[in-house]
């Protein structure tokens, strides 16, 4: 492993994705994104699982409702978060989270899935409705999708003329 120091600069110091403000009295922290930062997410549209494309948007979410933001800075996260969410097809939800995004303790006798259960391909609705019916019989489903970077870089075999 390596580790580099970094030094403060202007009373501030970027640490993991927080920026740590130094005043003469206090310590305040803030969002930190890279220059590089763009606002993708899986898209709305797109044939992934709905879970998968709400992930991005719990994190951001959890993020903003767990580090102790000042008040200018939480308003600020927020209009970026719906920009983010509006320049990949999401609807705006007043300020609530995605349905299911804060994590909560399970319920202690509450019957845990299997830890690896079968993959299945996600197809649309179809595959979310059979995965609600395994889910009822404590079956865990895992979803992937065809759009891997595999499929999408290795070229297909050509097919011999005869």
């Amino acid at each position: 492993m390596n580790f580099t120091a970094e030094l403060e600069s202007n009373n501030q110091l970027n640490f993991l994705d927080i920026t740590i403000h130094k005043t003469p009295t206090k310590w305040t922290t803030s969002i930190h994104r890279k220059p590089s930062f763009t606002e993708s997410i899986i898209l709305q549209s797109s044939n992934h699982p709905p879970q998968h494309k709400h992930t991005a948007l719990r994190y951001l979410h959890n993020r903003l409702n767990t580090y102790h933001l000042q008040h200018d800075e939480y308003k600020e996260e927020l209009v970026t978060i719906h920009s983010i969410m509006l320049n990949n097809g999401f609807p705006i939800h007043t300020h609530t989270p995605p349905q299911g995004s804060l994590t909560k303790p399970p319920a202690r006798n509450q019957i845990k899935p299997h830890k690896n259960g079968p993959p299945l391909t996600y197809m649309g609705r179809e595959t979310t409705f059979i995965t609600n019916i395994f889910k009822k019989a404590h079956i865990r489903i895992t979803l992937h999708t065809n759009n891997t970077l595999h499929k999408l870089l290795v070229p297909k075999p050509q097919a011999l003329d005869k």
